[in-house]
């Protein structure tokens, strides 16, 4: 039945091709662009802080990025924040790098403070960082951490941050602070592509947009994504990263109800069985 519900809502982005307002970093801007048009959404990347508001309340979904940031940057997302949040537009934040440096992780906090975010997706390491733990982390990228474990990380930061958090890694675990679903598929060739986990946070708000109940928009796309990952894959491993990335726009272009078969498996887990339950 879950999976059922989750194969309708790629057609619908198709459908729908819902606007998404990226505030994203100059790393990944062409790939995050290009990625969501291939998965059918538009995607609009405004930065100043004199037209954010307006375009975010006529988006289908914001996406704020701390990839490459500055305080002026935080300034205009937070504005363009507080408009989603009054015009009823879900806001994503990919808190990337937060624990790497004391700039990073109060700019993410300042945001989660100041604006409704609806969902989070980052690393472990990332995730951790945002409830005040210490977890290693390398640059922006994050050590490893088990499903089991992410799985508990999930749960709580979800209760903590009041919002839907998607915790990636060679498996994908996202919760809503009630249950928390694993997600496996995608593909190793993911880390060697420069904004494969930015892309994902804007792909997860493209589902947001067509998707209200967010554990549901969350979970669909960490799994479309990594179908397409795993069909990528297939087609362009013994060639390396760069015949993968052309590869993997192709498969998020080729997206359709039955692709999840075969690329990608989700389980569900209840929060005691994660070792999630509240104090």
């Amino acid at each position: 039945m879950l999976e059922h519900h989750i194969s309708g809502l790629i057609t619908k982005i198709q459908r729908a091709k819902p606007l998404i307002h990226n505030m994203t970093n100059v790393v990944v801007t062409n790939f995050t662009a290009n990625g969501l048009y291939a998965l059918g959404a538009s995607p609009v990347m405004a930065y100043a802080p004199e037209e954010v508001a307006d375009m975010a309340k006529v988006a289908g979904a914001l996406v704020l990025n701390l990839g490459t940031l500055s305080t002026e940057q935080v300034d205009a997302m937070i504005l363009a924040g507080l408009s989603a949040n009054a015009h009823g537009v879900p806001v994503l934040l990919d808190p990337v790098g937060a624990g790497a440096t004391a700039f990073r992780t109060e700019s993410a906090l300042r945001i989660l403070r100041e604006v409704k975010v609806s969902l989070v997706r980052g690393n472990a390491a990332e995730v951790a960082h945002l409830l005040g733990e210490a977890r290693e982390i390398k640059g922006v990228d994050a050590g490893i951490s088990g499903a089991d474990e992410n799985a508990e990380l999930a749960i709580r930061a979800a209760r903590k941050l009041e919002a839907v958090v998607a915790i990636t890694g060679r498996e994908d675990a996202i919760s809503d602070g009630q249950g928390c679903r694993i997600i496996s598929g995608g593909d190793a060739l993911l880390t060697q592509v420069t904004g494969t986990g930015c892309l994902l946070t804007s792909v997860l708000g493209a589902f947001a947009a067509v998707e209200k109940n967010l554990l549901l928009a969350g979970t669909a796309g960490l799994a479309f994504y990594g179908a397409a990952a795993s069909r990528a894959a297939e087609r362009t491993s013994a060639q390396g990263p760069g015949s993968f990335q052309i590869a993997f726009l192709d498969e998020l272009a080729k997206l359709h109800p039955h692709s999840l078969k075969g690329h990608t498996a989700i389980r569900e887990l209840q929060a005691e069985r994660a070792g999630g339950q509240q104090a």
